[in-house]
């Protein structure tokens, strides 16, 4: 129990919860003062209602938030194997939580768990938004910009009071007063300017995920559905059907319950009509399949520090680096990557390791400058070897 204290504990201590709660409290606060001398809540019960509005919205808005970042999004149990050993062979194995990938569920190195139904990492709420959390953090994504709506007609009409103070303090004495000053004015500006932010990319995360929702799919499962589409499929494959796609009704019964437990278990599903529930692993198996067949070997001539801007290796390269959180690995000459991925001067691969890197690391892999490296024509044979041990990772 106390292990799970400090876990929480450390959870909010991060630079993503701590920004997102000191925006929802500099709102509020700023937003309930400029409602008790704009609209005075002990004097007219529409006042009352309002402030009584405003806080159920920001009470609503915490509540999904924790519930979203407390809850978390259900982590597939280490060492998971399914009950029928004949289904191993639809599935993933995962190297770090040393069990079976159940479907649907993907391992998330942030977490450095396999995560059920995994949408995302979010920094915000510092886990990531996947099966057990996510109806929690649509929610969060509705109320928060709804909340902010809120405040800024709380915070606009008190501004213009405000700078028409004498105005009012002269000819409208009858009205409520409000009086700012020049801290509070600033921090009025401020607080309008945090909560029209908060509407437009809040906003647009809510549409994003509600899109996700309707369709049953995550942000994971998008990327597998498009390559499912692209990739040339023989006739006995016949066309590609995702199952889990269920029709937008009932999509949204798998997410928004009234218990606020979402209806699967996390580790099987329920699918549509001729799929089963290891019609999308199998597809990520053929996936992976063609993912080695592409893999090209690279020969480090070059050492890289793994640095975000590497100045060092031409402008060009520091400049367009690429747009991803995916990490860089550090190389020194000598070194080989199996690269499957690459961009005009940006290579993404897994470093191969030696027997000593094996016993302490699982598995190193990112992106690196592609002048770093020499591409490796006569090794296919070894290469082939490597991912034949790394095929279920």
């Amino acid at each position: 129990m106390g292990h799970e204290v400090v876990g929480t504990a450390w959870q909010v201590l991060h630079w993503g919860p701590i920004l997102a709660l000191s925006v929802i409290f500099t709102i509020s606060a700023v937003a309930v003062k400029c409602c008790a001398m704009w609209w005075p809540p002990f004097d007219t019960i529409g006042g009352a209602l309002n402030l009584l509005l405003f806080l159920t919205l920001v009470t609503l808005t915490l509540y999904n938030y924790f519930m979203a970042m407390f809850r978390g999004p259900g982590f597939v149990p280490i060492g998971w194997k399914p009950k029928n050993p004949q289904h191993t062979k639809f599935l993933q194995f995962c190297d770090f939580c040393k069990g079976y990938k159940s479907p649907r569920s993907h391992h998330c190195r942030k977490c450095d768990r396999c995560v059920m139904k995994m949408d995302h990492h979010c920094p915000w709420i510092n886990t990531c938004c996947g099966h057990f959390n996510h109806a929690n953090f649509c929610y969060f994504l509705y109320f928060a910009p709804i909340g902010c709506i809120h405040a800024l007609f709380i915070m606009l009409p008190s501004i213009y009071r405000a700078v028409h103070f004498q105005f009012y303090f002269y000819n409208r004495r009858d009205e409520p007063l409000v009086y700012l000053g020049v801290t509070g004015f600033v921090m009025a500006m401020f607080s309008i300017g945090l909560a029209i932010g908060v509407i437009i990319a809040v906003g647009m995360l809510f549409y994003i995920q509600i899109r996700s929702v309707l369709k049953n799919e995550t942000g994971i499962e998008s990327w597998i559905i498009d390559k499912a589409l692209d990739r040339d499929r023989t006739e006995n494959e016949g066309d590609f059907i995702y199952p889990y796609h269920l029709g937008w009704r009932e999509n949204l019964r798998q997410v928004f319950t009234w218990s606020g437990k979402p209806r699967s278990d996390g580790l099987t599903w329920d699918v549509a009509e001729g799929c089963h529930q290891f019609t999308l692993t199998e597809e990520q198996l053929m996936q992976k399949a063609e993912k080695r067949e592409r893999t090209v070997l690279y020969h480090i001539t070059e050492a890289y520090s793994g640095r975000l801007f590497p100045c060092s290796k031409g402008l060009k390269v520091a400049c367009w680096v690429p747009c991803t959180d995916e990490p860089r690995i550090v190389l020194k000459p000598g070194d080989r990557v199996l690269v499957t991925r690459w961009k005009k001067r940006w290579l993404y691969g897994t470093k191969r390791l030696t027997a000593e890197e094996k016993q302490v690391k699982q598995r190193v892999r990112g992106w690196f400058p592609r002048r770093c490296a020499k591409e490796l024509m006569d090794d296919n044979e070894n290469m082939q070897g490597d991912f034949d041990e790394k095929k279920d990772a």
